[in-house]
């Protein structure tokens, strides 16, 4: 018999007497998963979950790297590929992770209880959002620096006569003479060397020591970064409130102002304009398929943690569907705040928009500062843009530690009492190997890090997740899931998309990103061949975990006939009875013919 609560009640007669009486109430049930396991933790409340989605899948990319690929690749024609490229996987993949993490209420690891040869793949997702953190982070330092920077009168990248600029900085370059093509602006210098100095640096054989400025910086981050997450989903649901809501506010204020300066409506008409013969351009396809990989934050294994957290029964298609549209919208709308200063620029410069339109940390640390110090009260702007920047960094590193956080503990049972210090552990060595990037040759590090982490290694770790489960635990189990969560079943499309269409096309980015793999370079620096070994040890290290976990559970299940070794690595761990008995549902011919 369970507990019971006592229930008084207080009753007051006419006459003064009071009585009282008792009554034993039962508590309500505690919501158990249906395999008998004590519920999990959960979001306070359901907008936590999804602004903390949100808040992952929209960071700086959203803002650097999506206005310009749709301007350099045809304007809105751009928008073909990359929504046809959207329905046909993002959103799949997206919904998968999402279903995948919310009924097996594990991290990354854990949910291939379902087909236990395949969990190396999770520790594959763990280690790239470990990778990405060491560099991450030094951007959201780069945007603190430039918000500290900016409390002053006159912004320090106005003018070439401070202590950091070369001869070769001018009011502005014009790079179409041959003259000028080794000036710099002073928005230039100001990142290049009065932030990064990488002047001091010949290389990334010639580190130097961490500047303090951006320890200090990377610091300050961390110590939101912990006290953001060791609480779990309790404290980083409430923080989201602010992260992920705040880049939406400025951005709006951004645009109001941005259209209002001259030249911006040129600079949209520019991202707008339509080409659709750059349609008949095969690399316009693969940079549209390449953004929607890493737009919408799939095989990271953050989607899989934050469902985790939900509750049994929550619409989890539902969720998937907004929040990927929030997404992408977010993308395009980003593009009209990018665009009317770009054209602001053009038009002030008098010079081609093509000069001034870039993507990366140059749009935002470069183009955009020097836009915002030309205008009336520039020091409130950049306040207000490096706030957002902020924001829209914070929320992306929480997602990604959080990730890291879940997986393990999940996976090591004993951790679960020990969460503040292990998520301790974990943002304290991410800050020490992050030194290496706050260093005068720090940006070479990130550079490195950012070419090899997250490149080929998470298309990988997308295609193994997608066949294990669309193939191996079997698309037609998976929704039987998803109908026992949502009392719906998916429909055709999206069990097609799964089985067939999505891994066909994450095998073709595959394919893609090894033959079409340059080595990276800043600038006019190239790596030498020791840094590039680095970088690929680097990004095989994380897939190698899925060969390498494949036979460590081979060689570790009971059995002395491959067959059975087998039938037991890709058997549900909760079925394992059945394989005893010689049921073995892969072994059918239906098992693999169904959808």
């Amino acid at each position: 018999m369970g507990p019971k609560e006592v229930e008084l009640i207080l009753v007051k007669e006419q006459n003064g007497v009071q009585f009282t009486s008792t009554t034993l109430v039962a508590p309500a049930p505690t919501q158990t998963h249906p395999s008998g396991e004590e519920e999990r933790e959960t979001w306070g409340k359901k907008i936590d979950f999804l602004l903390s989605v949100i808040g992952f899948a929209v960071d700086l990319a959203n803002v650097w790297r999506f206005p310009y690929l749709c301007y350099k690749n045809g304007g809105g024609a751009f928008l073909v590929p990359y929504l046809f490229f959207m329905v046909i996987a993002g959103m799949p993949l997206f919904y998968m992770e999402l279903a995948l993490g919310q009924y097996n209420r594990e991290g990354a690891a854990g949910v291939w209880k379902i087909c236990p040869i395949f969990k190396g793949v999770g520790f594959t997702v763990i280690l790239i959002s470990l990778y990405v953190g060491f560099y991450y982070n030094v951007i959201i330092s780069w945007a603190l620096f430039y918000l500290f920077s900016s409390f002053t009168s006159e912004l320090p990248w106005v003018h070439c006569n401070n202590t950091w600029n070369s001869p070769n900085c001018s009011d502005w370059a014009d790079n179409s003479s041959v003259g000028d093509i080794y000036k710099a602006t002073p928005a230039q210098e100001y990142f290049e060397r009065g932030v990064l100095h990488i002047q001091d640096s010949n290389g990334i054989d010639d580190l130097g020591r961490p500047r303090w400025q951006l320890t200090s910086c990377l610091g300050v981050v961390i110590v939101l970064l912990y006290f953001s997450l060791w609480k779990g989903v309790k404290t980083s649901g409430k923080v989201v409130w602010i992260t992920a809501t705040m880049p939406y506010v400025v951005l709006t204020v951004l645009l109001l102002r941005g259209v209002t300066l001259p030249g911006a409506i040129d600079g949209i008409k520019a991202y707008l304009s339509v080409d659709f013969l750059r349609l008949c351009d095969a690399k316009v396809w693969i940079e549209a398929a390449t953004q929607i990989c890493f737009s919408l934050g799939v095989g990271f294994g953050v989607l899989i943690a934050f469902s985790s957290y939900n509750k049994f029964s929550n619409n989890c298609y539902r969720d998937a569907i907004i929040t990927s549209s929030i997404n992408s919208l977010t993308s395009f709308f980003s593009g009209f705040v990018v665009f009317s200063f770009l054209g602001y620029m053009s038009h002030k410069h008098n010079v081609a928009l093509d000069k001034v339109a870039r993507d990366g940390a140059g749009l935002v640390f470069v183009i955009y500062p020097e836009a915002i110090a030309t205008l009336p009260g520039s020091s409130v702007w950049a306040v207000i843009f490096f706030i957002m920047l902020l924001t829209l960094g914070i929320d992306s590193a929480m997602g990604g530690m959080e990730s890291v956080i879940t997986g393990l503990i999940d996976e090591f049972k004993f951790l679960h009492k020990h969460r503040e210090l292990f998520t301790l552990f974990i943002v304290v060595s991410t800050f020490l190997i992050s030194l290496f990037c706050v260093t005068n040759g720090g940006m070479y590090v990130f550079t490195l890090l950012d070419h090899f982490a997250a490149g080929t290694s998470i298309l990988f770790g997308v295609l193994i997740e997608a066949i294990g489960i669309a193939w191996f635990y079997g698309v037609d189990r998976f929704s039987d899931d998803i109908e026992e969560m949502i009392g719906q079943r998916p429909g055709m499309y999206w069990r097609l998309c799964w089985k067939f269409v999505s891994p066909c096309f994450l095998l073709f980015m595959v394919c893609v990103s090894f033959a079409t793999f340059n080595p990276p370079n800043y600038g006019s620096y190239t790596f030498p061949p020791w840094a590039n070994m680095v970088g690929w040890c680097l990004a095989m290290s994380s897939m190698a975990m899925v060969p390498l976990y494949a036979i460590y559970k081979l060689c570790t299940l009971p059995g002395n006939y491959c067959i059975l070794l087998l039938a037991y690595a890709i058997t549900p761990e909760t079925e394992h009875h059945l394989v005893d008995n010689g049921e073995v549902r892969q072994y059918t011919l239906h098992h693999w013919m169904v959808v």
